[in-house]
């Protein structure tokens, strides 16, 4: 969905939602996308196996600590805000005014929000009264977002595209219209915000954090400003300090923690654009690491107050993942960018350049899986095997998804 800088003078551009330079790019960020993508698949798929190991699991509500699957969101929040300044700065050199710049966030982060809770009202579904089952549901709100937000060749002609959207349009009126949920049918209830769903909060999150960097133009002291709010925010939700009387805002914005992780990569990109210009790289990574330690240390400091938690937005949480997450780009940065390693990663590279497209994929396996009546012997669900067959299953949807986008099939919002 996001992507990467340049260190050209180059000025990048925008293809397929995701940011492309021209020369010199930086190729660890989409790396970095691409890998947290894989990892997402992974880690939603593990909920079929048994008999692995807990620390690649979520933590409950109550525990003070994190598995592998719950520094994945963080980290992908924290992508998101790496490219923001980079994007926006691409449009204005194409001509966009302010107002133009805010539409296009606005429609971006509309876009999301509808995604998210389609796929939410999915998980909350009652199949009998909808007259569907769930996996159809998820399959036609996924084929409804294709068409919508495609990016249709000039081959496609204009009245086949608004056709094509159209159509996308009616299906998911059509479902939000026959759409009942609730485990019993006496206690049924329409479509809903149950809750905005992973693409809904990273369009809360996107919304915030690419609308300060918009208005803050060169002041970048305004979004550092705005990152120390919103940990400060997360600090006193997390501590019951906010009045109820801000309860109309939405949870994502309300409880600071997940606006400060993508302002974090924000951050992390524009001191990217300024030690890039520097004679010597070295300074480049120790700045990144020196960051990432201080984030570290105060994450585990935070700890002794809220624990760390992702279901409870902690502060430690924040800390700790962003400092994991500038931690692993600075690694993958040192090989792909300095090192010229950047081959190594070719085969998952659909998953950091048609990211949303990729997200998608496994509700089309899964959907076909059920409706074809496939069922995988016990010995591929358990243990090492499983993990294997949950890590193919993730490689597999990058590899389905970069057909799809060579046959002109990719997303852009």
């Amino acid at each position: 969905m996001i992507t990467s800088p340049t260190t050209s003078s180059v000025p990048p551009i925008i293809k397929d939602g995701v940011l492309q330079p021209a020369a010199n790019r930086i190729a660890s960020i989409d790396i970095l996308r691409a890998i947290t993508m894989v990892l997402m698949i992974f880690v939603n798929d593990l909920w079929s196996l048994q008999n692995i190991p807990l620390w690649l699991e979520h933590v409950s509500y109550e525990a003070d600590g994190m598995g592998l699957a719950d520094t994945i969101f963080p980290a992908f929040l924290f992508i998101v805000g790496m490219s923001i300044p980079f994007a926006i700065a691409n449009r204005r050199k194409k001509g966009d005014t302010l107002p133009q710049l805010l539409f296009h966030i606005a429609s971006r982060t509309v876009a999301l929000l509808v995604m998210g809770v389609f796929l939410v009202n999915g998980e909350n579904i009652n199949a009998q009264a909808t007259g569907m089952p769930r996996v159809v549901w998820y399959s036609l709100s996924c084929l409804s977002f294709i068409l919508i937000w495609n990016v249709y060749s000039d081959s496609v002609a204009p009245w086949l595209k608004k056709t094509l959207q159209g159509i996308g349009i009616c299906i998911l009126l059509a479902l939000a219209f026959i759409y009942r949920g609730g485990e019993s049918t006496n206690e049924l209830v329409g479509f809903s915000t149950f809750w905005w769903g992973i693409l809904g909060l990273i369009g809360w999150s996107y919304l915030v954090s690419a609308l300060v960097t918009a208005l803050a133009g060169k002041n970048y002291y305004v979004i550092l400003g705005a990152w120390v709010l919103f940990c400060i925010i997360s600090m006193l939700a997390n501590a019951k300090m906010i009045p109820d009387a801000f309860n109309f805002i939405p949870g994502a914005i309300r409880g600071g923690t997940l606006v400060a992780l993508t302002l974090g990569g924000v951050l992390i990109s524009l001191l990217l654009t300024y030690l890039n210009k520097q004679p010597a790289r070295s300074k480049l990574l120790i700045a990144l690491l020196l960051i990432a330690a201080g984030l570290l240390l105060f994450g585990f400091y935070t700890r002794t107050f809220w624990g760390i938690s992702k279901l409870r937005a902690t502060p430690a949480w924040l800390f700790i993942c962003s400092a994991l997450t500038i931690t692993t780009f600075v690694a993958i940065y040192w090989l792909a960018d300095l090192r010229k390693k950047a081959h190594w990663f070719s085969f998952i590279k659909p998953a950091g350049t048609d990211t949303l497209l990729c997200y998608l994929m496994p509700y089309f396996a899964y959907a076909a899986v059920t409706l074809l009546g496939i069922h995988w012997p016990e010995w591929m669900l358990s243990g090492n095997v499983g993990l294997l067959k949950s890590f193919t299953f993730a490689l597999l949807c990058v590899w389905v998804t970069g057909i799809l986008s060579r046959n002109g099939i990719r997303l852009r919002l």
